[in-house]
């Protein structure tokens, strides 16, 4: 396993930016009154709190499925890191807008700074990944 991704770093980096989009997943899927009220979202918001959370189970299932069993493993898998990457990114940048410009629905400023912090944390990740692993990843 080691092999597919160069080194221990990038392996590290994999496993620890997918584990924070599966914390998000599963606090919006499994724990949608938690993170709803964590976050002064009502409860007819769940249904859409959930939606979000679906997509990012999709991209967790798929880093398992390129860990665990995809044959040629990060080989030729550029365009999930790029989606990903892209997904991070514009979530950085919508909620910074929507938090710090916008500010439509924004009851507690210190509360949503996670909003903009965690994203900004899994896009340095995912670029990393992307940069450190394009000898693999962007096969042709």
């Amino acid at each position: 396993m080691l092999e597919k991704f160069n080194n221990i770093w990038y392996l590290t980096i994999f496993i620890i930016h997918f584990a924070g989009v599966g914390f998000y997943a599963f606090q919006t899927i499994f724990k949608t009154k938690y993170f709803c009220s964590k976050f002064e979202i009502d409860d007819t918001g769940f249904p859409m709190v959930r939606f979000v959370g679906a997509m990012m189970l999709a991209q967790v299932l798929m880093a398992i499925y390129i860990l665990f069993i995809r044959r040629n493993g990060i080989v030729a898998a550029g365009s999930f890191f790029n989606l990903v990457f892209l997904t991070n990114l514009c979530i950085y940048l919508v909620n910074s807008y929507s938090l710090l410009i916008d500010k439509t629905g924004v009851k507690s400023p210190e509360k949503s700074r996670e909003g903009i912090i965690a994203p900004l944390i899994l896009t340095a990740l995912s670029a990393t990944l992307c940069y450190g692993l394009s000898d693999k990843i962007y096969l042709y």
